[in-house]
């Protein structure tokens, strides 16, 4: 029986980082399905979803184990998704109790706190991050830093997409940054 293992791993950042891992996880027999990476400051951070015989589970956790000598920081925990599902559930969404799902955009200035405030925002009206992403850029013009967001949120049922909107819009107005929403169908 196939399994679904979530790996993630962190290093200082090198050249062969990913074949390295990848290496390992086919020669042990597992399928590198999806993952998410990034280069920050002077590591190289990622997580990525792996699926493997149920046999085979034990031999990879051991292989990838022993890349810690190697300078890698590694966890891998069995997930109870079922193998060879998408990672990112089909956009389109029955209307049903789980919600809607929205794309949120944010971008402005960088300063402290800005997704402490935008998250506290969200969680305080039951509203799930599935999937988010952030970045910090110069401005073009102005020299200046800019912070970008970019999250998939899940709307809970009792919750309308303009009320949600008119709470994040109050809330780019203090931050004075640009936060757009809109509903994925």
């Amino acid at each position: 029986m196939q399994k679904t293992l979530v790996l993630t791993f962190i290093a200082d950042d090198r050249p062969g980082l990913v074949e390295r891992l990848s290496e390992t996880v086919a020669t042990e027999g597992g399928n590198w399905l999806d993952s998410r990476m990034a280069h920050l400051a002077e590591k190289f951070a990622g997580i990525a979803r792996i699926e493997i015989d149920g046999n085979k589970v034990s031999a990879l956790k051991t292989a990838l184990s022993a890349l810690e000598e190697e300078g890698f920081h590694l966890t891998v925990e069995e997930t109870s998704g079922a193998p060879g599902t998408p990672a990112r559930a089909p956009v389109k969404e029955p209307a049903s109790s789980k919600g809607a799902l929205y794309t949120l955009d944010l971008v402005g200035p960088d300063q402290p706190g800005i997704l402490r405030d935008i998250t506290h925002c969200l969680a305080e009206r039951g509203v799930s991050v599935e999937d988010m992403d952030t970045d910090i850029r110069e401005a073009p013009m102005s020299g200046g830093l800019m912070f970008y967001a970019e999250a998939q949120v899940r709307v809970p049922a009792g919750l309308s997409g303009d009320e949600l909107r008119h709470a994040l819009e109050a809330l780019a107005g203090s931050l004075m940054v640009d936060i757009t929403l809109r509903r994925e169908d």
